[in-house]
Order: C-alpha cells, then sequence, then structure tokens
C-alpha cells in the first residue's frame, strides 16, 4: 500500500499524500511488565536499533520519549547497495525498516527501551507483517550493537513470553547489528510533519498516545526531530 503512495512521493518530493485508510488500525497498546534484566548504568550516548513495522510509528514513539536525543528511520538487515525504499520495498533484501535510536543511558535504560518497543510501538506477536503492512521488510527485529543488548533482549522476550503477556508467542528475532542505513530524507520526521495524513492517522498517533498513556514519566510533549538535529550540528 505505502510503496505505490511513496514511489509518486519520491518522484515529486510534494509530499501530500491521499489514499484509503487501511482496513485495520494499530494494534492496541499492551500492558507489560518491565524487564528483569537491563543494562548496566553507563555513560555517554549508546544505540539501540529496532524494527517493527513500518518505520513512521516507531521513529515517532521514540522522538516523543525522554532520554532519546536522536531517532532515524532507516534500514538494517540487508547490504548498502539495496538500502533504498524501493528496492527494500520488493522484500527480498534483507533489511527491515528500522530506527536507530541514540539514547542517554543516564535517563533512559536499554530495557525500558525495549519496553515501550513491546509494549506501544508495535505488536511483536506478527510475523514479517504490522497492521496492512506484509513482508519481510515489517518483520519484528531486535539489532544488538553489544553482547550486553543481546543478553537483556533474549532475556526480555524469554520474561515475557513465560508470563504469556501476549495471546500469542513472540517472534521478534534478535541479532547484531551489522550495519544501519538511514532512509531518504522524506521519511525523516514523517510522523510530526503528517499527523493528519489517513496511514499516520488510523496507524501510528494512536502509538503516540499510547505511549503518553503508559509511559508517562518517560514521555515528551516535544519530539525530538532528526531535521532539528541536523541543524545544531
Amino acid at each position: 500500500m505505502r510503496r505505490s503512495v511513496l514511489s509518486l512521493l519520491a518522484a515529486t518530493t510534494a509530499l501530500t499524500l491521499a489514499f484509503a485508510a487501511p482496513t485495520r488500525a494499530a494494534e492496541d497498546a499492551v500492558v507489560i511488565p518491565a524487564p528483569t534484566v537491563d543494562a548496566a548504568p553507563a555513560n555517554g550516548i549508546q544505540t539501540a536499533v529496532i524494527a517493527g513495522g513500518c518505520f513512521w510509528g516507531v521513529q515517532g514513539v521514540f522522538q516523543h520519549t525522554a532520554g532519546v536525543v536522536n531517532a532515524v528511520s532507516g534500514y538494517a538487515g540487508g547490504t548498502k547497495a539495496t538500502a533504498d525504499y524501493q528496492t527494500v520495498s520488493s522484500g527480498r533484501t534483507g533489511h527491515a525498516e528500522s530506527v536507530e535510536i541514540k539514547f542517554d543511558p543516564k535517563k533512559i535504560s536499554y530495557g525500558k527501551i525495549l519496553q515501550i518497543y513491546f509494549s506501544v510501538a508495535h505488536d511483536p506477536t506478527q510475523l514479517n507483517r504490522q497492521g496492512p503492512d506484509s513482508g519481510t521488510q515489517y518483520r519484528s527485529a531486535i539489532f544488538t550493537t553489544s553482547d550486553e543488548q543481546k543478553k537483556v533482549a533474549e532475556a526480555y522476550i524469554a520474561q515475557l513470553d513465560g508470563a504469556k503477556v501476549f495471546s500469542k508467542p513472540i517472534v521478534t528475532k534478535v541479532g547484531t547489528l551489522e550495519a544501519f542505513y538511514p532512509a531518504e530524507g522524506y521519511h525523516q520526521d514523517y510522523l510530526t510533519l503528517h499527523p493528519n495524513q489517513p496511514y499516520i492517522a488510523y496507524n501510528d498517533i494512536p502509538k503516540v498516545e499510547n505511549l503518553k498513556k503508559l509511559f508517562a514519566d518517560n514521555y515528551i510533549e516535544k519530539p525530538t526531530l532528526v531535521s532539528a538535529s541536523k541543524a545544531t550540528n
């Protein structure tokens, strides 16, 4: 659905989408416990890379999360040669639409990021799809940047499955990050720039609303935008 629309967007850079709302809205948020295993406190900015369907909504959620200094939509799981939207949309590149999250571990832990990811950012029980979008590029995946992140992610999935907080088993795959490739400029800050676009309004705005409701202590009203980060660098 998004592929044909964004082909036009890329060609015209008009960014004025007009298409019917999808057949189903974003999945309802699920209240889940915090991880019992979390990363140790550390200094400096750290990186988390996650995939959970269309990167517009996932990026939007973490741009409204306190402690996140930047959240960039992009691609992970494939090669640099295939890291462009049209090619990734074929579902044959190995890439997943992903979000690279730079965060301050003194303000938010890696485990808290995963709690938000599993609870409000996407449904981790959907295999190779998310809501109205289907294909391996929309899979649920965690790309770890350290052995500690791998340990935390795997332990948390086991914890949530063991507690049966979801009606079905979690299908999220955990693997080592090889590389992250930022997506095209017109994908960045998309939720903030197009809040009334039907896809965003129906699928993604509810995710930010659920973040505000379920993670009030981690929610910030003003999003941390990619465009603002570039302007200050």
